[in-house]
């Protein structure tokens, strides 16, 4: 099957480093309890250095503004949680090749233009920094002097930069957000339940963890039904009362054994990524025994994680950088046109009900059966109207197709599955004869159909991740 990896390659790739988490390894430790769940990623480290001469020089910024960026950045870290700055070496007075060696164990590189004009020391420094590799940022102030001309060339030499000639500081939050997914993506374990499906690459244990850093660790149905059957049934209530029966606008199908069966398998799913020190699961048999996967990848994301469904290797990776960026949850989506209405319409049986973020208020929800079998439980969410959409998958590991929608009707039609919305988009008749971009078409089934949306206009963002981490990103329009 085209879009199932080879089983035996998953499984060499994966076996040692899986042996070793089972064995007890420094992660699976510290992420193993309670405590610690769901788990927190290590600090991205980002290297800051502040270009160009300050003082009363024709051109400058005022010496003081560099204390005002420190502030700013400081303030920035404990807003995110999750980035460390180092460094805030001034070139010149340091120079820079003593720079070059400290940005060794930096994630990424964070410049701030002060001055300069072409051809002089700030822009030789700067070259120099730029060539060292990293990802880095380029932020210039209006009135830093004549540099920024030359700035283009760089990312048009493939280098991995981003250039913000911007006088709002603010856009330093977006950009920093962004700087933190590749260093997060390094520490990510994935759970793969009965195997990947989607594009060769991406079911590759190999070529993903060469690209992104990502370990995919094979889970089997039968461990699957063996932590099912660990989990004690008193818990299981006690989760199925809590989280979902007590805040459901409307229990419709289900019977109670069932809500608990599914609650069930969250906290087993929840077990086993604990003892593994995994951040996502994806399952292939997420229709199968012991339950559908719906509550579990809904409750996976409100808390910040990813839980993918149908084992698609493609989505759970893009979920898991937007998660990473942006801090909001994906919905996996099998979507069809409407041209009538300009629409994309968008549907599966399992959503997060915190689309916003971890720490957002809860949708409005309903537990039902899932559609296409009209059995177990799944979950139809109320999406708002009105909120901007990012819809991608980041396909084959060097592309992401990207397109933009609101949400302006949501609906319950018998025919699609649980959690329904459309979204007005700039031209459905052109995106229709476009879908794939060129770049997923005459793939399977699932890769071609799914998409992931996200809360949110993400567009240039993913467009400046793609020149930090050296992707490609294609608009689907």
């Amino acid at each position: 099957m085209s879009e199932q990896m080879n089983r035996r390659e998953f499984l060499g790739v994966s076996a040692a480093g899986a042996g070793a988490v089972l064995l007890g390894s420094p992660l699976a430790t510290a992420q193993g309890s309670e405590e610690n769940w769901p788990p927190k990623m290590p600090p991205a480290k980002i290297y800051k250095v502040y270009i160009g001469r300050t003082g009363g020089i024709y051109l400058s910024r005022p010496t003081a503004e560099v204390d005002k960026f420190n502030r700013y950045l400081a303030d920035l870290e404990t807003k995110l949680g999750d980035v460390k700055f180092v460094g805030g070496d001034m070139v010149p007075v340091t120079d820079v090749d003593q720079v070059l060696p400290k940005l060794a164990e930096a994630d990424g590189v964070l410049m701030f233009h002060l001055c300069g004009h072409g051809g002089d020391a700030p822009l030789q420094a700067m070259t120099k920094i730029v060539d060292a590799g990293l990802p880095t940022v380029v932020f210039s102030q209006p009135f830093s002097g004549h540099g920024w001309m030359y700035f283009p060339a760089w990312a048009k030499q493939g280098r991995k930069v981003v250039l913000m000639p911007s006088s709002d500081w603010s856009d330093l939050d977006k950009v920093v957000g962004i700087m933190r997914v590749k260093p997060h993506l390094a520490q990510t374990r994935i759970l793969v339940i009965r195997g990947p499906l989607g594009t060769a690459a991406a079911c590759s244990a190999e070529q993903v963890k060469a690209k992104l850093g990502v370990e995919m660790i094979p889970v089997t149905v039968e461990e699957t039904l063996k932590a099912h059957q660990a989990v004690s049934l008193k818990d299981a209530e006690a989760e199925a009362q809590q989280y979902w029966i007590s805040k459901a606008q409307k229990i419709v199908e289900p019977t109670n054994d069932e809500i608990v069966s599914s609650a069930r398998f969250y906290l087993a799913v929840k077990r086993m990524m604990m003892d593994r020190g995994a951040q996502a699961v994806t399952s292939s048999n997420c229709m199968g025994e012991p339950a559908k996967g719906c509550f579990t990848f809904s409750k996976l994301n409100d808390l910040g994680l990813v839980g993918a469904c149908e084992g698609d290797m493609d989505s759970t990776l893009t979920m898991l950088m937007f998660n990473y960026a942006f801090g909001v949850p994906g919905f996996i989506s099998d979507p069809v046109f409407d041209t009538a209405n300009n629409a994309l319409i968008h549907f599966h049986c399992t959503s997060a009900t915190k689309m916003a973020g971890p720490k957002s208020k809860r949708l409005p929800f309903m537990i039902r059966t899932q559609t296409d079998s009209d059995k177990g439980v799944a979950l139809e969410v109320q999406m708002p109207l009105g909120q901007v959409v990012t819809c991608a998958k980041f396909v084959n590991l060097d592309t992401m197709v990207i397109s933009t929608g609101d949400i302006f009707k949501v609906t319950h039609d018998e025919l699609g599955c649980r959690t329904q919305f459309w979204t007005k988009v700039k031209d459905a008749r052109s995106m229709f004869q476009n879908w794939g971009a060129g770049v997923i078409d005459g793939s399977g089934v699932m890769t071609l159909l799914h998409r992931a949306v996200f809360f949110g206009d993400h567009l240039q963002s993913v467009k400046d991740l793609g020149c930090l981490m050296g992707f490609k990103v294609a608009e689907e329009t």
